[in-house]
């Protein structure tokens, strides 16, 4: 595809304006208030996010995962061995970015990343269908395979397996908290005159500032 037809795809936006009087008195209420507003648009994967770390080599690396929870942090759920759980392990600095088009609004978060208890990776694993916890059992995250048919014939002996006894959580799979130090909130608007608001964590609380778009 020629680079001027990628060049004059645009969209304009004109849903919302985006002011602190409607957003809520902290960063994760209004983070609820927005995802919450995404699952009642019914939009596909609402709880999708990028997650942003980084390797030893300086190196970000960006994928796709899902919001599993929120009490104090931003929870997900993963392969503790895998290319994000050995980079967050070093370093835990990490970026969060949720993105709904058809709500013209994006929200990024930055923190810090930590493993949550092994009672609490329990809990969320047995809450999976049985045919996910299987697969999380079998599949060596990130690490090169011949061929798809060694997922599927190491998945039909788990299946097989599990039909004698219960599945355990793998030693290598768990939750991470992402504990926010800062929030943008982001609101397309006309004229690319976008909406941008954020709360940057401080010693003392949580300082509110407008950015240019």
């Amino acid at each position: 595809m020629p680079n001027r037809d990628l060049a004059n795809i645009r969209n304009h936006y004109q849903k919302d304006a985006l002011a602190w009087d409607k957003l809520a008195s902290d960063p994760m209420t209004s983070l609820k208030q927005w995802l919450q507003e995404a699952i009642d648009a019914r939009l596909y994967e609402p709880t999708a996010m990028t997650l942003a770390t980084v390797d030893d080599q300086g190196q970000p690396h960006a994928r796709i995962v899902l919001l599993k929870g929120m009490d104090d942090g931003l929870l997900f759920y993963t392969n503790t061995l895998s290319a994000k759980g050995q980079e967050l392990a070093s370093h835990p600095n990490a970026a969060l970015v949720f993105f709904w088009p058809e709500l013209e609004r994006q929200v990024r978060v930055e923190g810090v990343v930590s493993q949550v208890s092994a009672e609490q990776s329990d809990a969320y694993f047995h809450s999976r269908p049985q045919d996910s916890q299987l697969a999380a059992s079998i599949s060596q995250q990130s690490q090169v395979i011949a061929d798809r048919h060694v997922l599927e014939d190491a998945f039909a002996v788990a299946k097989q397996t599990a039909e004698q006894q219960p599945i355990t959580r793998p030693a290598h799979w768990g939750g991470y908290r992402l504990l926010a130090t800062r929030f943008e909130f982001w609101q397309g608007r006309p004229n690319r005159l976008h909406d941008r608001l954020c709360w940057q964590a401080t010693a003392t609380g949580w300082i509110q500032e407008r950015l240019a778009p």
